[in-house]
């Protein structure tokens, strides 16, 4: 039998298939279309620290091999997370990683420090990273802040910590680095790229918000490359792959370019049981690579110049 299992600084995964945020709602939502506990891990929608209606309509639209959104962290806000999305959380049958965005670095440590008093929850995702609120990536992209961000939070929560990263920098490298320096236990790679679409005929943007974040099949090879790149010149950071991941050869590229897990997100809302899929699929590729574990296939790509 193979061994799926994942370890991630302080936090360890039974396999490595998770749900992005956003894409998963609380989880409630999706308990009917498969078995929630055969994943490695959930990771419900950003909370902040009051409710938000998000941005107004429209704020999806589908590109080319992609969706761009501008939802705008819509959410029931932490109290509400605390009292009635956490409870259920609690029963899923596999790690709970909360994800949540404050508007400066207080509110950050403040929600952290709340999350660090509650059981069941696995570890914390830091969203600073968010490209449809206002000063969304004011933090994602100033590596100092986010070092400092980390650190602080680290401090006062007990439980793992993640970096979910932003693409819209000029070095991932170096935002990576920042949080790592900061203590994160490991970073997610990455968040949606800033684009738009346009209805030429109205001369309009079509979202309301006229810009949104890409994500879906379109932005995998920029995100496997930043894996690569942030695998090459940290190996001791881990990573979990985002952007993209519709199968289980989606999965393994992200694996062997360097990441440890993988967050299924946009594939989801077409077909709600990808992510379970992949944890059965999982087995037969390990067996052709000749491996018994994930750990021995995680950074394994080799590179055609050396």
């Amino acid at each position: 039998m193979a061994d799926f299992s994942v370890k991630l600084g302080r936090l360890w995964l039974k396999n490595p298939v998770l749900v992005a945020s956003g894409t998963f709602g609380y989880v409630r939502e999706m308990a009917g279309f498969f078995d929630i506990s055969r994943l490695g891990g959930v990771i419900p929608k950003t909370v902040t620290a009051r409710s938000r209606a998000g941005n107004p309509t429209p704020r999806t639209v589908e590109t080319a091999s992609g969706l761009l959104n501008a939802i705008g962290l819509d959410n029931d806000g932490i109290d509400h997370f605390r009292s009635h999305h956490l409870p259920y959380l609690r029963t899923v049958g596999t790690a709970v990683i909360a994800n949540i965005a404050g508007e400066d670095e207080d509110g950050f440590v403040a929600m952290a420090e709340g999350l660090g008093t509650e059981p069941g929850l696995a570890a914390i995702e830091l969203n600073v990273s968010c490209p449809n609120v206002s000063h969304g990536l004011d933090m994602g992209i100033n590596p100092k802040a986010i070092r400092d961000l980390v650190e602080r939070v680290r401090k006062v929560c007990p439980y793992p910590i993640i970096a979910k990263l932003t693409p819209n920098v000029t070095s991932i490298v170096e935002v990576a680095r920042a949080a790592a320096e900061g203590g994160a236990d490991a970073v997610s790679l990455v968040n949606t790229f800033k684009g738009m679409a346009v209805n030429w005929r109205k001369r309009r943007p079509i979202l309301a918000n006229d810009i949104g974040g890409l994500s879906g099949p379109a932005i995998k090879p920029l995100a496997l490359r930043m894996v690569w790149e942030v695998h090459q010149a940290l190996p001791g950071l881990p990573i979990i792959g985002v952007g993209g991941i519709c199968n289980v050869g989606d999965a393994m590229e992200f694996l062997v370019a360097g990441a440890s897990a993988v967050q299924v997100g946009t594939a989801t809302f077409g077909d709600p049981t990808v992510a379970g899929r992949l944890v059965d699929e999982l087995g037969g590729c390990l067996k052709e690579l000749g491996a018994a574990t994930v750990s021995e296939i995680v950074g394994t790509l080799r590179s055609n110049k050396s």
